[in-house]
């Protein structure tokens, strides 16, 4: 049982680590041109979705790789719409 959450772990910091780069680079260079967004509406949309199943089912890993990615992927739909 405990490996499995382990992988969760490992998985959830991975794919939100993911998201960091894009982020930082938006707001140093304040530009997001080269972001698309509808694609960041949608994946919100799905990381906000995992984070309610996560809740649902108690399950750490997903509640915490997701309720982190979805603050990081608002962001940079943040950014995307400030810096048009």
């Amino acid at each position: 049982m405990y490996s499995f959450v382990i992988v969760g772990f490992i998985a959830g910091a991975l794919t939100t680590a993911s998201f960091i780069p894009q982020a930082l680079k938006i707001w140093r260079e304040k530009s997001a041109n080269e972001v698309s967004f509808l694609m960041y509406v949608i994946i919100s949309t799905g990381i906000f979705l995992w984070f309610i199943y996560g809740i649902e089912i108690y399950s750490l890993p997903i509640i915490l790789a997701n309720g982190i990615s979805f603050i990081i992927s608002i962001t940079i739909l943040v950014g995307k719409i400030k810096f048009k």
